[in-house]
């Protein structure tokens, strides 16, 4: 659904999309026969400001598109009792692998592909026709031999019941031309959120047209009823993988129950070392004196575009930690002033935070959060400041110039967390719950630290831990600049050796496409 490759290209919400990118420029990269298959957004996702009250206010401003090549391929599916025609876009302006994106021809059905994550129904369901159905049409109007579909969530699980259903009508039986699908698709799930698990009402995808000609049994048998996408995923594939070792663990005792589901390995996220790294971290890696003063100015460039875009003039020897999420509950962005005693004399001189995020535009639990990290910037301005409009090109700002990236998901909850691999790629520590990726690269006290030891989740004690690694632990290591120096290294080192989008499209490749 949704492929971030540059700030430009505004079709991505967050993480999800931005790994989908990093993905199509690591196997450009490395070479390998892959293509992306998406939505052409005509409004993309929400520009996010804060209102006068604090709150967020968004807009959806449309975009340019003119470097999409259309490769002149049209494809129909049918959506309620309308046939949709779409065009199909082809763009590897970023150095990626060839992404398709799907758009309707005619102006009556553009309200398919409006905005991003819309959240009626009726939407997401056509949404979902054309990127699974239409997409399989794309790929096979253009010629195109392909040996496996990878399903990346839910989203393109009707593909899979338009392959069913073509066996079907050319005289197939309905078990016989599952199994035969089912040996082309692997599946990635990536979320134990509800609301990353879609599920829809059976017969209203019957009315939508989703089932594509299968009967209710049949859709039952993939989906149940409600029809659920995730566990029609893990029916449809013959392999499927989780995004962190964690993550892994969590999603095999979550869909255990699932009969028919293909088994699910962990195949850990990776970044885009090109993308994300700075040239000049790169560059200074082994000379401390060089890191430190690369660092220093990322640090300085980032503050400048904080005060650029907020008014907020930031100290920039004072340590300063970020935080820039999607807004969602789960994350806890809030967390760190649940304690205003313990928090507030760290705030006078000693610490510094800088937030950002975006909430889902219907997500009244993202929207209030964010209004909560406005308002704790008012109560502490100078020391605390939330930058609004939160996209690529800030989060690249920011995973450069912050000393400390902060991270207290509620666990087991954050399937990986990919911004944390960014920092770490420019020698930004992590300070993290040992939740998503961090359990496997986390060496407390050298390339990073933990909050709590991963088995304790009740919320006040994860707090205390908090704080008194914060207090007892980072702000020492931060006065001690040979120790921080060493500590940036192996984070750097860290991520370049094991957390990359090249290792993770050879492991792809290796362990989830192979036959």
């Amino acid at each position: 659904m949704e492929f971030g490759l540059h700030e430009e290209f505004p079709i991505y919400a967050g993480g999800l999309g931005i790994l989908a990118g990093d993905f199509l420029k690591a196997a450009r990269d490395l070479g390998l026969p892959v293509v992306g298959v998406g939505l052409r957004w005509a409004r993309g996702y929400s520009r996010q400001r804060i209102g006068d009250d604090g709150t967020p206010v968004d807009e959806f401003p449309e975009y340019s598109a003119d470097f999409l090549t259309d490769t002149g391929a049209r494809v129909r599916v049918r959506v309620a009792e309308r046939e949709v025609e779409a065009r199909v876009w082809r763009t590897e302006r970023w150095g990626n692998a060839p992404l398709l994106l799907l758009e309707p021809v005619a102006e009556e059905d553009r309200w398919i592909t409006h905005r991003l994550y819309e959240p009626s129904l009726d939407r997401r369901v056509a949404q979902e026709i054309l990127l699974g159905v239409g997409g399989v049409r794309a790929l096979a109007a253009l010629g195109l031999d392909v040996d496996t579909y990878h399903f990346n969530e839910g989203h393109a699980v009707f593909a899979g019941i338009a392959m069913i259903a073509e066996r079907t009508a050319a005289g197939t039986g309905f078990r016989e031309a599952w199994d035969a699908v089912r040996e082309r698709i692997v599946f990635t799930t990536h979320t134990p959120i509800p609301a990353g698990n879609e599920v829809h009402p059976l017969g209203e995808l019957g009315r939508l047209g989703a089932c594509c000609g299968l009967g209710e049994a049949e859709m039952r048998a993939v989906g149940g009823d409600p029809f659920n996408m995730t566990v029609a995923g893990l029916r449809l594939s013959r392999r499927a993988n989780a995004v962190s070792e964690l993550h892994g663990e969590v999603s095999r005792a979550m869909w255990r129950d699932v009969e028919g589901a293909s088994e699910i390995l962990a195949i850990t996220n990776g970044v885009h070392v090109p993308s994300w790294q700075d040239a000049r971290i790169h560059k200074a890696r082994g000379a401390a004196g060089g890191l430190w003063v690369a660092h220093h100015t990322l640090k300085r460039e980032l503050l400048a575009a904080v005060a650029e875009r907020t008014g907020v003039h930031l100290d920039a020897d004072v340590l300063t930690l970020g935080f820039a999420r999607r807004a969602a509950g789960y994350k806890r962005a809030d967390l760190i002033f649940s304690d205003p005693a313990r928090i507030e004399p760290l705030l006078a001189g000693r610490l510094q935070l800088v937030f950002a995020g975006k909430a889902h535009p219907d997500d009244g639990e993202g929207r209030r959060l964010v209004a909560t990290l406005v308002a704790m910037a008012r109560r502490w301005p100078g020391a605390v400041v939330f930058v609004p409009d939160y996209d690529m090109a800030l989060g690249r700002r920011l995973t450069r110039g912050v000393d400390v990236w902060l991270n207290n998901p509620r666990r087991p909850l954050e399937a990986c967390g990919t911004s944390g691999m960014k920092a770490a790629l420019n020698g930004v520590l992590n300070f993290s719950v040992l939740d998503g990726w961090w359990p496997e690269a986390c060496r407390h006290g050298e390339n990073g630290w933990a909050i709590g030891d991963g088995g304790d989740t009740d919320q006040g004690r994860e707090l205390d831990a908090l704080y008194g690694t914060l207090e007892r632990e980072v702000l020492p290591a931060w006065a001690d600049r040979a120790r921080w120096l060493a500590m940036m290294e192996a984070s750097i080192a860290t991520v370049e050796e094991r957390f990359s989008a090249e290792r993770m499209v050879r492991e792809y490749f290796a362990r989830l496409y192979a036959r």
